[in-house]
């Protein structure tokens, strides 16, 4: 068994978009889903799921139009993490363009 640790990122657009893909052979632990509104003077809302690739790709919203204060940030995980298994994807929109971030740690353990 080898672990190794991860991150992703990624500007978050107004559809949903994978920021992550678990890699074949693995099982993936993400330990932090940080999402910061760079727009220093409006709020954005946030929605983040996960596609279970054992299930037709059935999508699971973790978060659902949580707004982000302008300047703040939030973790979408805050209550533990997430495993995913091997094809898992996890995805992120956002109510405005160009407002938020996401950013993820994240063990991969083959």
């Amino acid at each position: 068994m080898a672990i190794a640790y991860k991150n992703a990122r990624a500007a978050v657009g107004t559809s949903y978009a994978t920021v992550y893909t678990c890699p074949a052979s693995t099982t993936a632990v993400i330990l932090l889903a940080q999402v910061a509104n760079v727009d220093g003077a409006n709020s954005a809302d946030v929605s983040v799921q996960w596609l279970d690739s054992s299930a037709a790709s059935v999508a699971t919203r973790i978060v659902e139009t949580v707004p982000v204060g302008a300047d703040g940030a939030i973790n979408v995980l805050d209550n533990g993490p997430l495993v995913l298994e091997t094809g898992d994807q996890l995805q992120v929109k956002a109510s405005a363009t160009g407002d938020l971030e996401i950013s993820l740690s994240i063990t991969e353990i083959t």
